[in-house]
């Protein structure tokens, strides 16, 4: 799950010329993946414990082998023209696009911190925009202390609809990621959104085209989904992806959400089955590993980043590359 943390007087040739050297890497990119899969292995440091910025964290990842990073909208807001030219140039150079940049607005808390969060959006959207960034996602907590269901899929709505509409406005696909497990979703008094079926309820009500899944291999697990529940989504409908395994030795409801393992470490979650059915619909977007693991935070930031390559590399060679 994507962490919170984490102008147009510019010309725009300048813009265009940013774009079209982002679309160059990404299909230069693409090309280069070996077998059917299109979508990209990704680097999103704070999900495994690296702390770098953007620059380093770009040339992290080009060197164990990632192929897509996540945008700071922050730090692409801090850029001009000049900037951003050598940025693009840069992630050219080193064979890596953007994955998806996390939504920078806190829509989950009090209604005044939430409009402050959607004024700055337009800029922030705009800065993502002329860099080419195109993929924006969230996380959605599956509790709520006071608010009932009902009340919260409408607050959920209202606002997120508001957020999805700027980043439209700036060529941006938006994508929800539900949370599984029972041990999370049943702490609370009210529980909310945690499956496939309810988060594409709240697609449905935020009634926007450019609105989708962020899915998570340990979600579906946790969730008791199946193979047939990811047919029912393609390529449109998934904006990115994560991919995480469980520890052994627990039943599914038993499943704490913040003790994950790396792809493939322990085989409880069928990784071949579920990056089958991305290959089979053609996902063309980010996927990255978001363990949550202690041992792997701790490590600096070569050996965090080399364990998380080694561990994608193995799963993704389950479907061919």
């Amino acid at each position: 799950m994507i962490q919170i943390h984490r102008r147009f007087v510019l010309k725009q040739a300048v813009a265009v010329g940013v774009a079209s050297v982002v679309s160059t890497a990404s299909a230069t990119s693409s090309n280069s993946i070996a077998g059917k899969r299109k979508f990209t292995m990704d680097l999103t440091g704070g999900a495994i414990g690296v702390r770098a910025g953007q620059v380093d964290t770009i040339n992290l990842a080009n060197k164990f082998g990632f192929e897509s990073v996540a945008p700071d909208a922050g730090y692409l807001a801090s850029l001009d023209n000049s900037g951003r030219g050598e940025l693009a140039a840069l992630m050219k150079d080193k064979g890596v696009v953007w994955g998806a940049a996390g939504l920078p607005v806190e829509f989950r808390k009090d209604e005044d911190t939430f409009r402050s969060g959607l004024q700055r959006l337009p800029a922030l959207a705009k800065a993502m925009e002329l860099a080419g960034v195109t993929r924006v996602g969230t996380w959605l907590k599956p509790y709520h202390p006071d608010l009932t269901y009902v009340a919260n899929f409408r607050q959920h709505a209202r606002r997120l609809r508001e957020c999805v509409k700027v980043l439209g406005d700036h060529g941006q696909r938006f994508g929800m990621e539900y949370v599984g497990p029972k041990t999370l979703w049943a702490s609370e008094r009210h529980s909310f959104i945690h499956t496939m079926a309810e988060t594409k309820d709240l697609i449905a009500e935020i009634g926007q085209d450019n609105v989708g899944f962020i899915l998570d291999s340990w979600h579906w697990y946790t969730a008791h989904e199946t193979v047939d529940d990811l047919r029912t989504l393609s390529n449109k409908d998934v904006v990115a992806c994560d991919l995480n395994d469980a520890p052994a030795g627990f039943g599914i409801d038993q499943q704490i959400d913040n003790q994950r393992k790396l792809p493939s470490a322990t085989g409880v979650i069928d990784m071949k089955s579920f990056l089958g059915v991305l290959v089979e619909i053609g996902y063309d977007g980010p996927i990255r590993s978001e363990p949550f693991n202690a041992k792997l935070n701790a490590m600096e930031n070569d050996e965090a980043c080399a364990a998380t390559a080694a561990a994608m590399k193995k799963a993704f060679a389950l479907v061919g590359g």
